[in-house]
């Protein structure tokens, strides 16, 4: 099954998840840690065949040269001449992105206190106005399956999943569980799996349902618990 979707926002979006998720600072990125944690987000898109762009790689390979520098001796400076650090043209470029991405979710914030005003369809209807939600991540998600099959070991990943776990029945359930209630926790839906092949099963549905939009994922607060709803549209 091929997953192509409209929620990556390109390899920074990726490198700066990491970054906020491990609590580190941009200016000092350490290289070898974040560098192993992004090939393993990458080879996790590839183990369910989702259409990875080539600039993922490219910033793979230009965190790869990076390292490299960083382990060759650093030439002595002459004077008051500073040695230029390998990170800091990476730094610049996240902190760029940085800012585009707080002036959209800033624009975004401004739109859902907008519709607070404007009746929205039934779905997030009983949602507790006091509470704030806003999506998740295609890297949220994929940190919960993470979670999910840490113990599963390597080979079972490329086992073929069974009749009786299909994904299309996995879709039908969770539309079938969203009529009665009106959100889902991700972790409840891992949770009453009854094998490992079944929470692959499970998580290729979410995904597929998310790229028709008839889900949308949702977050209380950033690397929070990941709550599943119908996709909404204001009325």
């Amino acid at each position: 099954m091929r997953i192509n979707l409209e929620l990556f926002e390109g390899p920074l979006d990726l490198l700066l998840y990491l970054i906020k998720k491990n609590h580190i600072n941009i200016y000092d990125i350490p290289i070898a840690t974040v560098l192993e944690q992004y090939l393993q987000y990458l080879d996790f898109m590839k183990m369910f065949d989702i259409n990875i762009v080539s600039e993922y790689m490219v910033l793979a390979a230009q965190l790869i040269e990076i390292k490299s520098r960083m382990l060759l001796p650093q030439p002595q400076p002459e004077g008051e001449e500073e040695v230029e650090d390998p990170r800091q043209e990476l730094a610049e470029r996240l902190m760029e992105y940085k800012k585009y991405k707080e002036v959209a979710g800033l624009l975004k914030e401004k739109e859902s206190e907008r519709m607070k005003y404007i009746r929205r369809k039934d779905g997030l209807a009983d949602f507790k106005p006091e509470e704030r939600y806003f999506e998740a991540s295609i890297f949220d998600l994929i940190t919960a399956f993470k979670n999910a099959l840490k113990d599963v070991p390597r080979e079972l990943f490329y086992e073929v999943i069974k009749d009786e776990f299909t994904v299309e029945e996995k879709i039908h359930d969770i539309l079938h569980m969203l009529l009665n209630k009106p959100r889902i926790l991700l972790n409840s839906l891992f949770a009453v799996a009854r094998n490992k092949l079944e929470i692959v099963a499970t998580f290729l549905a979410i995904l597929e349902l998310i790229k028709i939009k008839e889900i949308q994922v949702l977050q209380t607060k950033l690397f929070g618990e990941i709550i599943i709803a119908r996709y909404t549209i204001n009325a």
